[in-house]
């Protein structure tokens, strides 16, 4: 079974991690920020992780530890459910449209990790969640997958619809790159190694 448990305790966030990359979508999230939880959530079904999260962050002060150590754990998790990622996909891709919103998603589970967010300038807040945040938890997703991970905001009006194409775009992207293909013998990669 590919799954994993993790745990982080700082002086701002309290998190614990649990996620099954072979399950159903199944999901229990309560991190303190009901959108965010919303977020997580449609991450979890769109990927088809399971996905268990307990944050207690210091959401008084503001959102963004509660995001970004999400993310890291989160990414920290994967990469370890992923083993020696032997007959991964590797990489996968998603156009998630939500209503006048239109987002690419591009993964490659490389081991090297990069970031390249794109949107257009002056993209909305979602109500109760900026916009800001959502580049915040990609960079940290990414940088402790350890994969390449390219969002780039097409196009869109409102803010909720664009952090929800982003959030579905890179678990329907995550999900091909996680799924074993019979075909793939060893490590997808002519190196051998990721």
């Amino acid at each position: 079974m590919r799954s994993s448990t993790h745990t982080r305790k700082t002086a701002e966030t309290d998190i614990s991690l649990s996620l099954n990359l072979d399950g159903t979508g199944a999901s229990n999230i309560e991190t303190g920020i009901p959108f965010f939880d919303h977020m997580l959530t449609l991450f979890s079904r769109h990927s088809g992780i399971d996905l268990d999260v307990k944050v207690d962050g210091d959401v008084e002060v503001d959102f963004h530890h509660t995001v970004e150590d999400t993310g890291i754990v989160l990414g920290d998790a994967i990469r370890e459910a992923l083993g020696d990622k032997h007959g991964i996909t590797r990489y996968g891709h998603a156009y998630l449209p939500m209503d006048e919103t239109l987002t690419r998603s591009v993964i490659d589970l490389s081991n090297r990790p990069y970031l390249e967010f794109r949107a257009p300038a002056g993209s909305p807040d979602a109500q109760n969640f900026p916009f800001s945040l959502l580049e915040e938890f990609c960079r940290a997703f990414s940088s402790n997958l350890r994969c390449n991970l390219h969002i780039e905001v097409l196009y869109g009006r409102d803010g909720h619809h664009i952090a929800e194409s982003v959030f579905k775009g890179i678990a329907r992207a995550l999900r091909t790159a996680i799924t074993v293909d019979p075909r793939v013998k060893g490590v997808p990669s002519t190196k051998e190694a990721l």
